[in-house]
């Protein structure tokens, strides 16, 4: 089965073939398209990222072990494994109906809240950037996980679906804040 992500032109809704980021009737979007990932790629500030690693991913002792991990093979294994189980689709734009292309592979229970399913496959999910953004800033309300909050006692969530639906009411619920409050750059 080939690999398919949805055609990145505005409201087309045919597919592209992996590595093209466009259907056979805008294929000539594409180079321009790489051209923009590329300037977008090459714009990375080493002492952003230095930062970033200090501050966030090595905070402490646990969040350093579990960022180790990630640096693994047994989690590229794992991760390759993951990816070409679910075929490489989201599986929370999957739960709600759509067919996006995932090549993030994320954790249903977050690690820094349930460290036990760390190395857990049913705990793994392929799943696309907006939807891993919009589930972390989730997590942080639900879970209380991240840099600024504070831990909750809420239950354990697992079920694809639901998890889905509550990140996509917050992202509308962001969205029309945003819009209430006349935000101009809201990239959301």
């Amino acid at each position: 089965m080939p690999r398919i992500r949805q055609c990145r032109y505005h409201d087309c809704k045919k597919p592209a073939y992996v590595p093209k980021h466009y259907c056979s009737v805008h294929t000539k979007y594409e180079v321009e398209y790489e051209k923009k990932r590329q300037q977008v790629f090459n714009k990375k500030n080493p002492k952003k990222t230095k930062y970033y690693n200090q501050v966030i991913r090595k905070r402490n002792p646990i969040k350093t072990e579990q960022n180790r991990f990630y640096h693994t093979k047994e989690w590229r294994t794992m991760r390759e494994v993951i990816l070409k189980r679910d075929y490489y689709l989201c599986q929370y734009c999957k739960a709600m109906g759509l067919q996006n292309e995932g090549n993030v592979v994320d954790h249903i229970l977050p690690v820094e809240k349930f460290p036990e399913h760390m190395r857990d496959g049913k705990n793994l999910v392929t799943c696309c950037r907006d939807c891993h953004y919009w589930k972390t800033r989730w997590e942080e309300q639900y879970y209380g996980t991240g840099l600024h909050h504070e831990a909750t006692d809420n239950p354990a969530l697992s079920d694809i679906k639901l998890i889905a639906k509550l990140t996509a009411n917050l992202k509308k619920q962001t969205r029309e804040n945003a819009n209430k409050s006349g935000e101009k750059n809201f990239i959301f």
